[in-house]
């Protein structure tokens, strides 16, 4: 059973579960292609603390191969079959940057969030789609394509201003299409876009993020940032992401997109408990 966005806080923290789609991406535990284990991430995602279950059908991990609209939607499309026959319900969001797989998810399966590597940029259509469904929509910064970002890694004034800057200019851009500023969630982008030492200084940089007074979403979980530094696999670095979630934690409220749920919420209720939360 699908639930509405509107069931949970957007301002409060939650376990954003990692369902992939996909055949390719980085982390290969991530992956679904069959109906059945993705009816069973969700169910065990649920159980374990996950609130949000976060479905791609289109790699973003550099150098990804190009997936076209209609391979991206028969992916959506199957993992949201599943979502709507399991047992447990949960909110929804989708991974995609196309208006077009938006618009027939919500059509056939009603609302969920959106969440966006591209805030809208590259599609023009995304974000008058997002506001006339009016769905919470995540808007995460990047450069270029998930093919040529890691080529796109200068910041004339750091990588800190630089994130900050652009949604300075682009949450006004997005309410001016009709995005309601309830809906709006920023993610950093940790890993797109930026090289190994730019995200840990994004991290220590979360606060001037914060300031912006938005919602925020992380996505660090066994991302190369540690993994590179460690000289470890991503199947290697659980303890860095735990680690990292705590860090995002300690500034405030977040949405944890990660790929080990029961771990995380075990961080995330240490973390409110620790601050009175």
């Amino acid at each position: 059973m699908i639930l509405s966005p509107a069931t949970i806080s957007l301002t409060s923290s939650h376990v954003m579960a990692i369902v992939n789609l996909t055949p390719d991406s980085f982390y290969a535990t991530s992956r679904n292609t069959s109906h059945v284990s993705v009816m069973e991430s969700i169910c065990n995602a649920v159980a374990e603390g996950a609130s949000i279950v976060d479905l791609g059908g289109y790699s973003t991990r550099p150098g990804a191969a190009i997936v076209d609209t209609e391979e991206e939607w028969r992916r959506v499309r199957m993992g949201l079959e599943a979502a709507r026959m399991v047992d447990c319900g949960v909110v929804i969001s989708i991974d995609t940057f196309r208006s077009e797989v938006v618009h027939r998810a919500y059509e056939e399966f009603g609302a969920f969030i959106v969440n966006d590597i591209s805030a809208g940029e590259a599609d023009e259509q995304m974000t008058t789609t997002v506001a006339r469904y009016d769905i919470p929509y995540v808007a995460m910064h990047m450069r270029g394509t998930p093919q040529s970002m890691q080529s796109m890694t200068e910041y004339e004034h750091g990588v800190v201003r630089g994130v900050v800057d652009y949604f300075r200019e682009r949450v006004p851009q997005l309410k001016q299409a009709g995005i309601d500023e309830k809906n709006i969630i920023l993610d950093p982008g940790f890993g797109f876009a930026k090289g190994v030492e730019q995200n840990w200084e994004l991290l220590r940089g979360l606060d001037e993020l914060r300031a912006l007074g938005r919602p925020i979403l992380i996505g660090v979980s066994r991302k190369s940032m540690m993994y590179k530094l460690l000289g470890v696999t991503p199947e290697e670095v659980l303890p860095g992401s735990l680690a990292l979630a705590w860090e995002v934690l300690r500034s405030g409220p977040a949405i944890l997109r990660v790929h080990d749920v029961a771990a995380t919420r075990q961080v995330m209720e240490l973390s409110n408990y620790y601050r009175g939360f």
